[in-house]
């Protein structure tokens, strides 16, 4: 059955299935795009401005130099702890603290997503091919006549909504995993690197 003769003979329920795993399919690959892009990104800006900034002759040098090899702002919200005299060490904690949280978001945003995707895409699909099996074991109780060859076809068919299920929730899962690996080295190098800044002496 192709997609439209699907379309056309199914009811609301198939219908309603169908399109929800196309949305969850659409969203999760435009994510996976996007974060691949992102994470390449925020690795090699973390590893060259942490660079840039220890190879700077002062911290005061290193705020002016870190953004050029920082674009996207990942090393630069930390270097404002740098500021505030020697006396208000709670107040670099915090400083550092925020600027983690704020880094923390934006190399997770996305992961629920991916984590929903996996998690319910195949109970969508299951969904899917038990209505079509009722549908289509309705439809052949209603003809009065059953054989193996008006089985064999619409069970078949139903049967593909568990696959498409699985199609969506495999790619969402596997890219979760692999992106959940790297988030978490580049958050290590942050709080590292945060861990560092918390010792240093006041900027002049």
């Amino acid at each position: 059955m192709d997609a439209t003769a699907f379309w056309t003979q199914g009811d609301g329920v198939s219908r309603t299935v169908a399109v929800a795993l196309l949305l969850l399919s659409i969203a999760s690959w435009v994510i996976i795009a996007w974060k691949a892009w992102l994470l390449a990104r925020a690795r090699m800006g973390v590893l060259r401005g942490i660079a840039a900034f220890w190879q700077a002759p002062s911290p005061a040098e290193a705020r002016r130099t870190v953004p050029a090899f920082d674009p996207q702002g990942w090393i630069v919200p930390f270097l404002a702890a740098l500021e505030g005299p020697a006396a208000q060490a709670q107040h670099r904690t915090r400083l550092l603290r925020s600027a983690l949280h704020v880094a923390a978001d934006r190399l997770q945003f996305g992961q629920v997503l991916l984590a929903s995707t996996g998690a319910v895409a195949p109970f969508i699909g299951l969904l899917g091919t038990v209505w079509g099996i009722h549908h289509a074991l309705a439809d052949i109780a209603g003809a009065g006549q059953i054989t193996i060859e008006r089985i064999a076809g619409p069970v078949g068919e139903a049967l593909v909504m568990t696959a498409a299920g699985l199609a969506v929730a495999i790619p969402a899962v596997l890219a979760y995993n692999l992106f959940g690996r790297r988030i978490g080295r580049i958050e290590a190098e942050l709080e590292g690197f945060a861990h560092d800044l918390r010792d240093l002496p006041p900027a002049a």
